[in-house]
């Protein structure tokens, strides 16, 4: 279990902290929330605290992790499978893992093959999402801004 002010990940979102947990009744049912505020988005999402496990939230990463996720990034691309949607399914499953080194492999990958040709706007956005959670994630671990982290993330993804 979690507490407010812990610093968690919540998969396919992004980095936050838990601003409060709270009783509410949603559908007939009265259940405890967590509140998370994500980083670098003004919104605030609720987390059934009963499906925390099992959809994945877990600590944010070590400030140690977080920066080793940058030497991913500069690593040469992982092959793609050439069906795209085979390719997004492989990337989502990352992103749904919720670990730093799958989404800093999707956001190298996604960048990597955006400079040789254009990506679809569906691979443009998961591109942009994944970005999102990875540079969350430098926020809250690495004690830095978001515009540092992008700078960080842009700066290694160029290799």
């Amino acid at each position: 279990m979690f507490g407010i002010g812990d610093k968690i990940l919540y998969p396919m979102h992004g980095a936050g902290v838990i601003v409060r947990i709270e009783e509410s009744e949603i559908l007939g049912q009265e259940k405890s929330y967590y509140v998370l505020k994500i980083s670098g988005r003004d919104i605030k999402i609720m987390i059934p605290v009963e499906n925390s496990e099992r959809i994945g939230l877990r600590p944010v990463v070590s400030k140690e992790e977080a920066l080793g996720a940058l030497d991913v990034l500069k690593e040469k691309p992982t092959a793609m499978p050439a069906n795209w949607n085979r390719r997004y399914r492989e990337n989502t499953d990352k992103l749904k893992s919720g670990r730093i080194d799958q989404v800093a492999e999707v956001v190298r990958n996604l960048s990597r093959a955006d400079r040789r040709r254009k990506l679809s706007a569906v691979e443009t956005k998961m591109l942009g999402n994944a970005r999102q959670i990875l540079i969350s994630e430098l926020v809250l671990a690495g004690e830095m801004s978001a515009e540092e982290a992008a700078a960080l993330v842009e700066q290694a993804v160029r290799g």
